[in-house]
């Protein structure tokens, strides 16, 4: 990955938030929070960030809904969501709307995400 790539990572379970930071800590620059409200503050906050990865259910506002008032205000960033769930209508919905690029299965596999993510970022 690049050092230059600055990746979101909101979820709410702390043990997935440490596993992402460890496991692209060292390929790119990761900022984590722990709920879609946060993850705004950090949006706010933060000018760099290319890619945003949120957990799908989370506690407050759900990932999509997260996504979409991100998107409203950072329509540049690449948007992904987690989810250790079938894909449910609203994800299909975000899919077939452009919301999100791609939904990624749990338990993470770290390296599909990092080749989504370099694919992605190497084509901007």
């Amino acid at each position: 990955m690049n050092k230059e790539l600055t990746i979101l990572y909101v979820d709410d379970e702390k043990i997935n938030l440490r596993l992402f930071e460890i496991n692209f800590k060292r390929k790119c620059n990761v900022i984590t929070a722990e709920s879609g409200l946060e993850g705004l503050a950090v949006l706010d906050e933060h000018n760099g960030i290319s890619v945003v990865i949120s957990d799908m259910s989370m506690p407050g506002i759900s990932g999509i809904e997260f996504i979409k008032r991100a998107k409203a205000k950072y329509s540049e960033l690449s948007y992904y969501v987690l989810t250790g769930f079938d894909i449910s209508e609203e994800i299909e919905q975000a899919l077939a709307e452009g919301l999100i690029l791609k939904n990624f299965r749990k338990p993470m596999k770290m390296k599909e995400i990092e080749k989504e993510i370099m694919s992605n970022f190497l084509v901007k």
